[in-house]
């Protein structure tokens, strides 16, 4: 068998094996990308069974729009505000939890069980928990003898409870992720860091950090992903406000499509959206060369 039959076998297996995953990947993800990307460029409103092109009107129109700005702004506050404390609190909870604690998988179920229920669940039950007289939050804030917040009510802490209640059901995927990590660093190495009166810290900079940093690269993704994608809290929370406080680029793309029948608009925000969400990821990529131990 000469070396073209070899290649074209090699193609075929390849196809073989990916198309199954390809197909509903085209179908669901591609398609609908390229598709937003062409409605971006017309006057569709969502209604009409035609629409005409426009050009870059709907660009000139977002670019020119106030909410736009205010939602960038808001989409990294949140996505900062989401991503660091999810990667810190998570591999606090994992060091925790990798000490000798009676009851361990049940902790961890525990600490796991946020990312497993429904995002729309759970804001719901934090909902309650925000209201201003009567909720959970502010009965705590009284028992320490702190004021009281409107939470959910206040453009002030609108933003701050969204993130909460991100991050409270993100911690427990990070964690998950770092306990394995953990278990693969060398015990060795700790044990020749104790011979040379290493401390706690000392063994947390110089050892664990590095050693899990493939997972923290591939959480800080998949965070900031999520973060730049989230709408279910922000819906069922705070629909946007008060005066647009939490309304992120996900959530005016919803308003723009589905409120004001502006698809084209829209669709501007998502491609901005996505074009911001590859720049982040490539320089996350690109970063993680000078400092994922691999």
């Amino acid at each position: 068998m000469n070396k073209a039959s070899l290649k074209i076998k090699k193609i075929r297996t390849v196809l073989f094996f990916t198309l199954p995953a390809m197909i509903p990947m085209i179908m669901f993800w591609i398609t609908p990308i390229l598709k937003s990307g062409w409605l971006s460029f017309t006057d569709w409103d969502y209604m009409s069974p035609s629409y005409s092109y426009v050009g870059f009107e709907n660009y000139t129109d977002l670019f020119q729009d106030d909410r736009f700005w205010n939602a960038l702004k808001v989409t990294g506050s949140f996505a900062l505000g989401t991503f660091v404390p999810t990667i810190v609190f998570g591999l606090a909870l994992a060091l925790l939890l990798q000490s000798k604690l009676r009851g361990k998988s049940i902790y961890q179920f525990l600490v796991f069980s946020p990312w497993i229920t429904p995002t729309v669940a759970i804001s719901i039950v934090w909902s309650w928990i925000f209201q201003p007289k009567g909720g959970l939050a502010n009965e705590l804030l009284q028992l320490m003898g702190l004021p009281q917040l409107q939470w959910i009510q206040s453009s002030d802490t609108a933003l701050l409870s969204v993130i909460i209640v991100t991050v409270w059901k993100g911690i427990g995927y990070a964690c998950i992720f770092y306990l394995t990590a953990l278990d693969k660093i060398p015990q060795e190495r700790y044990e020749a860091a104790m011979l040379d009166g290493a401390g706690f810290w000392k063994k947390l900079l110089y050892i664990t950090i590095p050693g899990i940093s493939p997972t923290t690269f591939f959480l800080s993704v998949i965070t900031m992903v999520d973060a730049l994608k989230a709408y279910d809290q922000i819906q069922v929370l705070t629909q946007g406000g008060p005066s647009g406080s939490t309304r992120t680029l996900t959530y005016l793309f919803y308003q723009f499509g589905f409120e004001e029948f502006k698809m084209g608009k829209a669709s501007a925000a998502v491609v901005m959206l996505i074009l911001i969400t590859v720049t982040l990821s490539l320089i996350q990529f690109k970063l993680s060369k000078k400092w994922v131990n691999y």
